[in-house]
């Protein structure tokens, strides 16, 4: 025991450890007590919930949840690489692995949990896995490299994301799960099926209802495969145990503390152990007054407070700790997955409403009370509503419950807004923070914005999820207090982008400086602009170009500074520096003589030749000096950009059709060819996607794009607002069995409606959802024409098809233009030293070690973090 300042001690330092950190710092403990924390993991805490996005581009340090700066001026000593050994409880001291002695008054064991491996025979070998940390991640990562074939064994939340890691990889990934569905916690049968057929969609093999019998191992030690329980065998490089985690409690069981039967160090209401006042346990090594051992972020944090507010002994604040809510929204391999309240329909004479759109990949249940009352609830591929639905669990929402689960513009549905929700409705469930008191912020507390509220109440500070639904609930209150609600497109603008397109083509404005000496904010008038509106106005610009008399070249004069990077060189930027080339090839038909010329290009340059899902061929790279040459050479040849660096028409897919496919109805390879061809150089809010499919089989997967099209006995069905991005939609049907006139006139008013109306950055999945009236307005606006704009929309198009040019074409021919492709203004004869290539697989890669050469991200200090 500690003589002097009093001590507490802290054993682990994830994220439920962290929030306890700050709770105390809230509650000005760290300024009365000794601080001391010992982590066993190389770096400080991170967010574990976000850890699969390291896959995706984020770093450690992205994910590091440690401000460095809070640790030192609180003075808590963090030990990093340093876990505790042993406890003495008698003489209230802990011992770490350095030999590191510290007495304690109060000691906190936030030890977490450890992945569990089933034990079967080959566990340990070379190749084998679990899915738990940032070192896991990297030891993956690498060992990947050399292996084709991936095998995960567990379908649940980080089993599927690990799957979905090993694709992204390049691996050819299994699931192989034993209960009979995905997810057998979150989801039930129904939810399930459709998670099945999402993910099977993807390209990932999926094996329900059996369990692994043994990891088989070469003579090397190495894996070489699976066996299952259901006599199969399945040949794989690498296994990833991620089947469920278990309370580490080994230091609480070696020091004497109670610990369930089942793991878990048990506590009382105050997350104290239940033998021994002076030590407590939070997070998923706790074993909770409930019963029960919470896996999940927001009951952590909620111990972490309890434990603090004890410690603390305030007679204002006497919390309690009982158990928690486990809704959960997760978005696995894309997919929103949620669940909340009792999802299982566990309540007596409780009733299920069910929507169920499997082609969509769509599930919806509403647990029902028989009074009427929302007891919980299952959304899979669509989860927007899961935020306002959550928070009327257990109240009776003020309309039918079957309207709640319809998608919008279908029968009867309503889009409950969060102003419906009462006051006590627990918005966000991390830190259990009402919606009163989100009120009582803008109200009481004069916070303005989403970030002000953040800071004020906590509220989507945790997983995230209700931060869609804060934002709607701060801007209803500031509008219902009288204060206007800043809705301008940046600093420079207080317009949103659809009044700036409509004073551009009102008003014939052909310059963004003039656009903005007239009608930007005062104080940003005569000024630069900023990277936010600069290629927003220049964009809205370019799609009105023919319209108003503007130059419809992006690189012209004032254009040309008003660009994004990869505009600026009509080419992606890519990693090391380089730039690639994409060009044009309508609907993915090309001729031999092209395909040769492409070859030859690439051979001759050093080109990565790449087949993409666009069904064009992507050329990587080229340095920017060589940019001129090749497309000298593919101008000459026939071919025209592909517009893969700009918000503008990328491509057009299609499938054979009629012409050799034997179930094809209408020849979908001549359409794609002049959808692509008409839209080619169209400039809009984001980037467009489209496909043709020549039948219901939907080979060309239309239902994905932002607008598709399918051939019908009759004619074509059109389809819009799709996604298969980062954030999946299925595309609504807008009108059907349309003939090539009529299709050709619908793209044309939709296209330019989305164009005129929608958001910087903002897909037509997103418009589609945000628009009010969704579906139904643009419906009656593009087909019925509501507003009376359709022959203003498509004479905007026949502008742009009659006016379209070349980027390249002109590029090439204009020595001015010429000059900018260069490494080094001062030295353009010099090429960039970084752009240096390795060879792969008969290809090239960049020589990454080359770009980390001087940038070796600053090493972890092990031992004290105290300055």
């Amino acid at each position: 025991m500690s003589t002097d300042t009093p001590t507490i001690v802290l054993v682990g330092h994830g994220m439920v450890g962290q929030r306890f950190l700050e709770a105390l710092a809230e509650r000005g403990l760290t300024a009365t007590h000794r601080v001391v924390v010992l982590c066993e993991e190389p770096r400080p805490a991170y967010d574990r919930v976000q850890l699969t996005s390291y896959f995706s581009g984020k770093t450690p340090e992205d994910l590091s949840m440690t401000d460095m700066e809070f640790i030192k001026d609180h003075g808590i000593e963090l030990h990093v690489g340093d876990p505790a050994q042993t406890v003495d409880r008698e003489a209230r001291r802990v011992t770490a692995r350095s030999g590191l002695v510290v007495d304690y008054d109060v000691l906190v064991l936030a030890t977490g949990s450890y992945p569990f491996v089933p034990p079967v025979p080959g566990k340990d070998a070379e190749g084998c896995f679990v899915y738990r940390t940032i070192e896991d991640l990297l030891a993956i990562e690498e060992y990947a490299k050399n292996a084709q074939v991936g095998a995960v064994v567990g379908g649940g939340l980080l089993g599927l994301e690990a799957a979905g890691a090993l694709k992204g990889l390049g691996l050819t990934s299994h699931i192989v799960e034993f209960a009979p569905r995905l997810m057998p916690v979150q989801v039930d049968e129904g939810g399930g099926a459709a998670l099945l057929r999402t993910i099977e969609e993807m390209g990932l093999s999926v094996h329900t209802g059996v369990g692994t019998q043994e990891v088989v191992v070469g003579e090397d030690g190495a894996v070489t495969g699976m066996k299952l329980s259901d006599g199969s065998e399945l040949a794989t490089d690498l296994v990833v145990f991620s089947a469920g985690v278990r309370p580490r409690d080994q230091l609480a069981r070696d020091c004497g503390l109670t610990v369930g039967e089942r793991g878990g160090i048990t506590v009382d209401e105050q997350c104290r152990t239940v033998n021994d006042p002076h030590v407590f346990a939070i997070g998923e090594c706790a074993l909770a007054s409930d019963g029960r051992v919470y896996g999940l972020v927001a009951p952590g944090y909620e111990q972490a407070e309890t434990a603090a507010a004890t410690i603390a002994a305030d007679e204002t604040e006497q919390l309690t700790f009982t158990g928690a809510d486990l809704s959960t929204k997760l978005k696995l391999l894309g997919v929103d997955v949620a669940s909340f309240g009792d999802a299982h329909g566990t309540a007596d004479d409780c009733l299920d409403v069910v929507y169920s759109d499997s082609r969509s990949g769509l599930y919806k249940k509403l647990v029902i009370g028989r009074d009427g009352t929302l007891l919980g609830g299952i959304l899979v591929g669509d989860a927007d509503a899961y935020g306002t639905l959550k928070a009327f669990t257990g109240s009776v929402p003020p309309v039918s419950p079957e309207s709640l689960v319809l998608p919008a513009g279908a029968g009867e549905s309503v889009q409950l807004g969060p102003s419906a929700l009462p006051d006590e409705a627990i918005v966000c469930s991390c830190h259990n923070v009402s919606k009163g008191t989100i009120r009582g912020a803008v109200t009481d507390h004069q916070c303005t914005t989403v970030p002000e509220v953040k800071k004020c109440t906590k509220a989507g500070t945790g997983c995230g999820s209700c931060v869609k639904v804060l934002g709607q609930l701060v801007n209803a209150e500031l509008e219902a207090s009288g204060i206007e609600v800043d809705k301008g497109l940046c600093g420079c603008f207080g317009q949103t982008r659809e009044e700036l397109y409509e004073i551009v083509h009102a008003l014939r404005i052909t310059t963004y400086q003039d656009l903005l000496d007239r009608h930007g904010r005062e104080e940003a008038r005569g000024g630069d602009g900023c990277e936010v509106c600069k290629p927003t106005v220049g964009s809205i610009i370019a799609s009105l170009a023919p319209t108003i008399g503007a130059s419809g070249y992006v690189l012209d004069g004032e254009q040309a500074s008003l660009q994004d990077t990869n505009d600026h060189f009509l080419a992606n930027l890519q990693k090391n520096g380089s730039y690639s080339v994409v060009p044009r090839i309508p609907g993915g038909e090309i001729a031999p003589e092209k395909l040769i010329v492409i070859g030859e290009i690439a051979r001759d340059f050093g080109l990565y030749t790449k087949i993409t899902g666009g069904q064009r061929i992507d050329m990587f790279g080229a340095r920017v000096e060589q940019l001129p040459v090749i497309w000298a050479r593919l101008v000459d040849a026939g071919f025209e950009s592909g517009h893969a660096y700009g918000k503008s028409l990328r491509t057009v897919k299609s499938c054979v059709g009629q012409t050799w496919c034997r179930y094809g109805v209408q020849d979908s390879v001549r359409m794609a060819i002049d959808l692509e061809l008409r839209y080619r150089g169209l400039r809009s809010p984001h980037k467009l996607k489209s496909a043709v499919s020549g039948c219901q089989r939907e080979c060309a997967e239309a239902q994905s794009k932002d607008f598709g099209v399918i051939a019908t006995a009759n004619g074509w069905n059109l389809y819009v607002g799709g996604n298969g991005g980062a954030t999946p939609r299925h595309a609504d049907l807008l009108a059907q069995d349309l003939s090539d006139a009529e299709l050709v006139r619908l793209i044309d008013r939709f296209l330019m409606f989305y164009i005129r109306t929608a958001d910087r950055l903002e897909r037509t999945s997103t418009w589609l959802d945000r628009i009010p009236g969704g579906l139904d307005h643009v419906r009656d606006v593009v087909v019925h024409d509501s507003l009376g704009i359709c022959d203003e929309l498509e004479k905007l198009m026949q502008a742009h098809v009659a006016h379209y040019r070349d980027e390249w074409a002109e590029t090439i021919n204009d020595p001015e233009k010429l000059s900018r492709f260069v490494s080094f203004v001062n030295a353009p004869d010099t090429p960039d030293p970084v752009v240096a290539f390795v060879p792969e697989r008969d290809q090239m890669k960049p020589d990454l070690p080359l770009l980390s050469i001087g940038m070796r991200p600053a090493d972890v200090l092990e031992g004290s973090a105290q300055r």
